[in-house]
């Protein structure tokens, strides 16, 4: 159950958004559009929004420039998570990703279940770290953004939330790319 705790204060996440399709153009882009006005609501800062056609290259050349960039924390794309033959955006998630978080694409699909049934096998969200940026692919409905939204991304990425949250990880994402010490 998400909870949060009022003792410990909010810190805004730099959250970059990418819409995958080979039709949408930003006016036409509702999910998107959805996810923006939600960032902001929860607090959150939209640090960058693209629209990529659905091309592993571009996406993965995307994501690997906000993955360099140090003022983005968080990036969130929507749409070409199914599994059509355009459907690549796992495969470029796969091209930058250092770790995947298994239990994002679980958790969705579980949450999704129980609004569209069996519909929700059709999805392959997922979720990552790639040099200490996390990344979240939603498919491209206003609704699957809905559900990855309000049932995850605004606990996760909620300093207050407890037990634990992505947050509070955040300053640990990058131990391994340090110089160790003795």
């Amino acid at each position: 159950m998400s909870r949060l705790d009022p003792t410990r204060p909010f810190l805004p996440v730099r959250i970059a958004v990418l819409t995958v399709s080979d039709t949408r153009v930003l006016e036409t882009d509702t999910s998107g559009a959805l996810l923006v006005q939600r960032i902001a609501a929860a607090g959150h800062h939209l640090a960058d929004r693209a629209i990529e056609p659905d091309d592993a290259d571009r996406i993965a050349a995307r994501l690997a420039g906000w993955i360099a960039d140090p003022a983005i924390d968080a990036v969130i794309s929507t749409g070409g998570t199914g599994v059509t033959g355009r459907d690549v955006t796992p495969e470029a998630f796969e091209r930058v990703l250092e770790k995947r978080i298994e239990g994002f694409g679980e958790l969705f699909r579980m949450l999704s279940y129980q609004k569209i049934g069996t519909s929700t096998i059709q999805s392959r969200a997922l979720a990552g770290v790639a040099n200490g940026t996390y990344l979240f692919a939603l498919p491209g409905s206003s609704g699957a953004v809905k559900d990855g939204w309000d049932d995850i991304l605004v606990w996760q990425l909620d300093s207050r939330h407890r037990p634990c949250n992505f947050v509070e990880l955040m300053p640990r994402l990058r131990e391994h790319l340090e110089p160790a010490h003795d």
